[in-house]
């Protein structure tokens, strides 16, 4: 009995050192093609990872990961806070996307999130008054179903919740913003009376996007030239990372439950659609961030380990480009789940390097480029902008990936991101004869012209209204 139990240790240690003890990962599913639910879970066991945040509780979704043993976090979208508010809908809610689960080799869910960031200021205070009844509505239904001591509600936050006065610009000074200190004290408070925690999302790259003065290595974790000192504590801070996560902690001290569980819901780094959001630069990012993790050290104001949830698992090319275009690209796989960098996610120097989908079949090697020999040019940029409205050409914009192609290698580009998006369809190939259809792989240094994975058709289709324009537009430039 002895040996046996010697032995299951060991290939206990062995399961758990091939990632980040505890790493999750948040797993999108904003793309135009989306590779099957149960390849995603194959994956994700097979790189060990353990958790698994989603944004809904969609059932395709759900089925793949019964049975997985992998601890879910589902969602409710802010669109469905307004209806949470009425407790009879959220206990239904938690009938149909938590209970009906809830069985032995079903879905293992250990969280709920009640919305996503809800209190960024872009929203313009939309949700503030919605929140809050909503997470006391989930969190009471689970407590009334009987599962409210394994599964807990919680409100992933931005970290613009939170931000320490300007004439004590540091951590220790960190106070939730004024005009929502009254929310998220009540938030807080709810939160530790349930002993749930408070989840928030950190990005370090986003102090450098768009801010060429903020100091560049501080967004990574292998040692700023010059450490940032905390007056109030005597710290010194050589990331923005730690600097971000105190100042949370600060502001939680501020209203008494400086204790309360933190899990980071969203860390990672882009790899395109900005001048900073580079592969090079998201292999630094991890390569730092990883082993920090693994050695449960903490932050200086919160010591131990961290619950941290990737972000994110796959690119999405129809996510929104609003923030900016970097945001369809924060995949630490790409669109078809083969490994962008080989980055160690042991985090304890085993190699144990990312492990792509298996099986995954793409449609036949063929690409949509501009035609040499087209003789009218005069709708070009028209037929340029067409493609790209109904396909992801982010790739293509200032410092991105395809950002030094020609302009014949734009149109190629654009051309062919629209003819993978409609499946390689020969009338998608046209654009009024300035488009052919090429074996020849025009791929180049860092930009890829891909060939789309060839599965079921996942397109959001428009309303009446808005097929109709594109069946009218499809006709005017092709």
């Amino acid at each position: 009995m002895g040996n046996s139990w010697f032995f299951i240790w060991v290939l206990l240690l062995g399961l758990m050192g091939s990632c980040v003890y505890g790493l999750g990962v948040n797993w999108g599913t904003q793309a135009i093609n989306k590779l099957p639910p149960r390849t995603v879970v194959k994956m994700l066991k097979d790189n060990g990872i353990q958790k698994v945040k989603l944004f809904d509780a969609d059932k395709n979704t759900m089925s793949a990961l019964a049975g997985s043993g992998i601890e879910v976090m589902v969602a409710i979208p802010n669109d469905q806070l307004a209806v949470m508010n009425d407790y009879d809908r959220a206990k239904n809610w938690v009938r149909r996307n938590v209970t009906t689960y809830h069985f032995n080799g079903g879905v293992n869910i250990k969280y709920v999130a009640v919305g996503n960031e809800p209190f960024l200021t872009a929203y313009n205070g939309s949700f503030l008054n919605i929140t809050f009844p909503a997470l006391q509505n989930i969190q009471n239904a689970l407590n009334e179903a009987g599962v409210g001591d394994s599964i807990k509600a919680t409100v992933p936050l931005n970290a613009d919740v939170y931000d320490s006065p300007i004439d004590q610009p540091y951590p220790s000074a960190g106070r939730f913003r004024t005009d929502i200190n009254d929310i998220m004290t009540n938030i807080v408070q709810f939160l530790h009376k349930n002993n749930a925690p408070f989840t928030i999302n950190i990005y370090p790259f986003l102090s450098l996007y768009g801010n060429d003065h903020f100091p560049f290595d501080y967004a990574f974790f292998d040692g700023a030239p010059q450490p940032v000192v905390d007056k109030g504590t005597g710290i010194q801070y050589t990331n923005v990372f730690d600097a971000n996560f105190d100042t949370l902690v600060s502001s939680l001290k501020a209203v008494g439950l400086g204790d309360l569980p933190i899990i980071v819901g969203e860390v990672g780094w882009p790899t395109d659609g900005d001048k900073n959001a580079r592969m090079d630069y998201a292999y630094r990012f991890y390569n730092g961030l990883l082993p920090r993790l693994a050695k449960n050290s903490g932050t200086p104001l919160r010591n131990g380990y961290i619950e941290v949830y990737l972000f994110g698992l796959l690119d999405e090319d129809a996510k929104s480009v609003a923030p900016g275009d970097f945001e369809r690209h924060w995949g630490i796989f790409g669109y078809d789940g083969q490994p962008k960098f080989a980055i160690d996610f042991s985090g304890q120097g085993q190699n144990k390097l990312l492990l792509g989908a298996q099986d995954v079949q793409y449609l036949p090697s063929r690409w949509c480029v501009f035609n040499p020999n087209a003789k009218d040019l005069s709708k070009l940029a028209d037929n340029i902008d067409f493609a790209c409205t109904f396909s992801d050409c982010t790739a293509l914009g200032y410092g991105s990936s395809c950002n030094g192609l020609d302009a014949n290698g734009n149109a190629s580009y654009a051309f062919n991101m629209y003819y993978q998006v409609q499946k390689q369809d020969q009338m998608a190939c046209n654009f009024q004869g300035l488009a052919m259809v090429t074996s020849q792989n025009l791929s180049q240094g860092t930009c890829n012209f891909i060939v789309q994975i060839a599965s079921p058709s996942s397109l959001i289709y428009p309303s009446r209204f808005g097929l109709a324009l594109v069946i009218v537009l499809t006709f005017l430039f092709l």
